[in-house]
């Protein structure tokens, strides 16, 4: 008979966070926890990879709980597994592909320094797709990452192994990045929460400063407050971002504080089941329906209404691509024969990029601006925007991507993501929320969309939501996993 698996020692990391900055809790008790849950349950998971050996991580939790509690960070002695596309010092950042994976970083990237800085304990990776590729997390380095509400499913991706490792307690808080809904997506299929920030609220570690900039990094967590106190600690001004915006990260400590019941009343709210023409999962769009209704018996105005964003997926495929080039550059100086041998959809997509028009590039660019002109003054009327977080519920992890939606073709492996992708061709802050359950069982997100740099604003009106419907409070049956 194995040994029982031991319940995590935290009930929500902003208090965790609390009692180990001032104390009342020792960091080598939180790590041995930890590793207790991780031994048990990841070998099934495999969310968190490049893990270090359980010694060694118990010796960074002795030397924090030696620190003075007077200097002690925000993030002291809490373990945390970056995603596997941020550089962090003493660990390869492989991206999922072999051949990236010998290379030992000798330094943090700003993201993890501000981790770090905060008295963060680095114990490993958590895992993603082969260059952070598609909403479903497997590669050929680590293999793939199973949705710990039913192991026959995905948890999606790109942050899937972040998104898994809060579903199953293995860590308190995570990291991860948001192309076209890689921090949304695995938020939805594992009933956590995951907020993609305006563009420029986190610190900028690499592709282009201005042309086609849609990704950015961004917090996860099983609930919108240690949503926004992780967020607190991570975000703010970076002297290296060109589009980088000037308010500090404690400002959106200001989301703890809850709407009272005048803001409440004050908010206008759009919903739409489909903006405007997605092939949506019938489940998905009666959760948003009932998304709406909860927003509504909040005392929140509701209509269904939504943005044109006609021509967005067209910008988003040519921008996405246009971005890969930077990455060609990077596998032709590491391997002639990379084409051979990463997975096929990402060669396509590679491909794609190299074979663009300068006049592709610049209509794209003209035309993100016309999309953005419109959504701006969409939202002169609405504070928030309700939509689905992933067009399809959870699944098969066997499938390499959904190629079909109530009969509807998926053309391309990005297209069923298309829910998320318009939505970042805006740049508008974005955060996926649980929202309910299939009829299997399986994890419903909904995705609030929030005004021009309201970043503040929609964490709160998400933290209303998440208050009135406690969907966040539903975990995996874990003991069927291991």
């Amino acid at each position: 008979m194995s040994d029982p698996l031991p319940a995590p020692i935290w009930q929500d990391a902003l208090s965790l966070c609390r009692d180990l900055q001032c104390g009342n809790l020792s960091a080598q008790t939180l790590m041995a926890n930890i590793y207790a849950r991780i031994n048990t349950l990841n070998p099934a998971l495999n969310a968190l990879v490049d893990l270090l050996p359980e010694d060694q991580a118990m010796a960074l939790a002795a030397e924090a709980d030696a620190v003075p509690v007077s200097v002690r960070g925000p993030l002291h002695g809490l373990p945390m597994a970056p995603k596997d596309a941020v550089a962090v010092k003493g660990f390869a950042t492989t991206w999922g592909f072999p051949g990236f994976a010998g290379k030992v970083e000798s330094k943090d990237d700003e993201l993890a320094r501000r981790m770090r800085e905060a008295g963060a304990i680095f114990i490993g990776h958590s895992n993603m797709p082969e260059f952070g590729l598609g909403s479903h997390t497997f590669n050929e380095l680590y293999g793939g990452t199973f949705n710990p509400f039913d192991l026959s499913k995905t948890p999606g991706g790109s942050s899937g192994g972040a998104a898994v490792a809060l579903a199953a307690d293995l860590l308190p808080l995570a990291d991860g990045s948001d192309l076209g809904g890689s921090l949304r997506n695995p938020a939805s299929f594992c009933n956590v929460v995951g907020f993609r920030p305006s563009m420029g609220r986190m610190p900028f570690n690499r592709g282009f400063g201005w042309f086609g900039r849609m990704v950015t990094t961004g917090p996860m967590a099983k609930n919108v407050c240690d949503t926004a106190f992780m967020f607190s600690v991570i975000a703010g001004p970076d002297r290296g971002d060109p589009l980088t915006l000037p308010d500090p990260g404690i400002t959106f400590l200001d989301a703890l504080t809850p709407l009272n019941d005048q803001e409440i009343q004050g908010l206008r709210v759009a919903f739409s089941t489909d903006l405007g023409s997605l092939a949506i999962d019938p489940e998905v769009a009666q959760t948003v329906r009932e998304a709406a209704k909860s927003m509504k018996s909040l005392g929140m105005h509701v209509a269904e209404a939504a943005p044109d964003l006609e021509g967005a997926m067209d910008v988003f495929q040519v921008q996405r691509a246009a971005g890969l080039r930077l990455l060609a550059a990077r596998l032709d100086s590491t391997d002639a024969d990379w084409r051979d041998k990463i997975k096929d959809t990402a060669r396509w997509n590679i491909e794609k990029g190299l074979a663009l028009s300068a006049d592709e590039l610049t209509q794209s660019e003209l035309q993100r601006t016309v999309i953005y002109q419109r959504v701006s003054r969409f939202f002169e009327d609405y504070d928030a925007l309700i939509i689905p977080a992933a067009q399809v519920p959870p699944f098969d992890a066997n499938l390499d991507w959904v190629s079909e939606i109530n009969g509807v073709n998926m053309p391309t492996y990005i297209d069923w993501m298309a829910v998320c992708c318009m939505i970042s061709v805006t740049g508008l802050p974005a955060i996926s929320v649980p929202g309910g359950f299939s009829e299997s069982g399986l994890p419903i997100g909904v995705q609030i969309v929030g005004k021009p740099r309201g970043d503040l604003e929609l964490l709160r009106i998400a933290r209303a939501f998440e208050t009135a419907t406690e969907h966040g409070l539903r975990s995996p049956n874990l003991d069927t996993i291991r």
